[in-house]
């Protein structure tokens, strides 16, 4: 049976064990010979590498796993990329979210002017990745987390056309475990509709063996949310922030009732809300750092002062569904995820240039969209409102202009109005000097 070489872009990330131990959890259907992590923080990637070593030997030791900060050396021959790229680290996330919350609009990693700003520092990079792996892994298949993933994906759409990449994002397989554990069934039970953009969707329908359990889904959740009866499995997204997400879900639902939201869509449909719920000097970048950050790192300490594993993070969703997804593609099994692909008609009533999230299934060609229903106006205005504003920042990035990014900045729908928008772009700016293009 072949054996795969998997090389992690971001290998310092507090996610790197999870997913090295998801690998390994599919180690017999999907047999791994090599991990090779890739970062541009050495010291950083050496100590994840100390856990994700240990990680891997408890259940294989033959695996050989390295990290290294040279892109050759990472990726020449490699099967699978994995690119989970966090630019600025959370240092930059800190102040994605703080400083739109000075001004009193959300702040946010992936949403809004936070996830802009995030945008504006991963679009090189991810890149400058593409092109490493043409060069020296001409084969691999990028498996793409790197956040936003909406405007990384419109961005190589637009700049590398031809990288063999796909992008998904973990979200909607978190909300979906949450539904079946509402429904009282196991996640590989269900199936679900869906439509949007990335981190701006709708779930159209949720089936249970072929029947439709929409109905019950939306009475409960509008009432409790995406707030699970027990203890939920889902503990990648079950701390305060996401409970409060989760909660407020019920508040869209009551709004506009007809599909269930992602929860991401209260930055856009609630803001004030959500700016309201935030403690502005305590933000979830804090949280982060004080909790998912010092967990591993503390256990990274212990493991090199004792030999001692003593896991400081959560396999979750984020690992288990980049394994599924290699494996889809490594055997060709035409399985169904949710997925952010080129439009090309597959929503007839969208532009065919739309990098959209929706069904597709995964070939060891790449994605196979399923095409589905015009969309109605109010979610057609929100979406291409949305999609204007990505494709103007990326635009801004490549061309070096302030005026697009600021016309990004104020069609998005975080921002009260263009004056504060410019006020808060222009913050950035100053923040963002090391890692964002010269805008003119």
């Amino acid at each position: 049976m072949k054996t795969f070489k998997i090389a992690v872009a971001g290998g310092g990330s507090t996610y790197t064990p999870g997913i090295a131990k998801a690998l390994m959890l599919k180690k017999d259907e999907f047999p791994i010979s090599e991990i090779r992590l890739y970062d541009v923080d050495a010291e950083r990637q050496r100590k994840v590498a100390l856990m994700t070593e240990k990680v891997v030997a408890e259940f294989d030791d033959n695996v050989k796993v390295s990290h290294t900060t040279n892109p050759k050396e990472a990726f020449e021959g490699a099967d699978f990329i994995f690119a989970q790229l966090r630019v600025g680290g959370n240092a930059m996330r800190e102040k994605d979210e703080k400083i739109p919350f000075s001004h009193g609009v959300v702040g946010q990693e992936t949403c809004g002017p936070g996830g802009m700003a995030y945008g504006l520092r991963t679009i090189a990079p991810m890149i400058e990745l593409c092109d490493f792996a043409a060069e020296h892994a001409p084969e691999a298949w990028i498996i793409n987390y790197s956040n936003p993933a909406a405007i990384v994906a419109e961005a190589l759409r637009k700049e590398r056309p031809n990288a063999r990449i796909l992008n998904i994002c973990d979200m909607p397989i978190g909300m979906m475990l949450r539904m079946a554990e509402i429904l009282g069934v196991e996640k590989d039970e269900i199936e679900v509709d869906y439509f949007g953009l990335n981190h701006f969707g709708w779930f159209t329908d949720v089936y249970v063996k072929g029947e439709s359990r929409m109905e019950e889904l939306r009475e409960y959740m509008s009432v409790n949310g995406l707030v699970t009866p027990a203890q939920s499995k889902d503990l990648q997204h079950s701390d305060v922030d996401w409970i409060k997400a989760h909660t407020n879900v019920a508040k869209m639902l009551q709004l506009f009732p007809e599909y269930i939201p992602s929860s991401y869509l209260q930055y856009y449909l609630i803001p004030k809300t959500v700016v309201e719920q935030t403690n502005l000097d305590y933000t979830r970048a804090n949280r982060v750092m004080d909790n998912r950050e010092k967990n591993l790192f503390d256990s990274i300490a212990q493991l090199e002062e004792t030999g001692e594993l003593k896991e400081g993070f959560n396999v979750g969703v984020h690992g288990t569904f980049i394994v599924d997804v290699a494996m889809a593609i490594a055997y060709d099994k035409r399985e169904r995820f949710l997925l952010i692909v080129e439009n090309n008609g597959a929503i007839p009533n969208l532009p065919d240039d739309a990098m959209v999230e929706i069904p597709a299934y995964v070939t060891n060609r790449g994605p196979e969209p399923i095409r589905l229903n015009p969309i109605s106006l109010f979610y057609k205005g929100l979406i291409e409102q949305q999609l204007a504003s990505e494709k103007l920042l990326v635009e801004a990035a490549i061309e070096g202009s302030y005026q697009k990014a600021l016309q990004a900045f104020a069609l998005n729908k975080t921002f009260p109005s263009a004056e504060v928008a410019k006020i808060v772009l222009d913050d950035l700016i100053e923040a963002n000097k090391e890692f964002w293009p010269v805008l003119n």
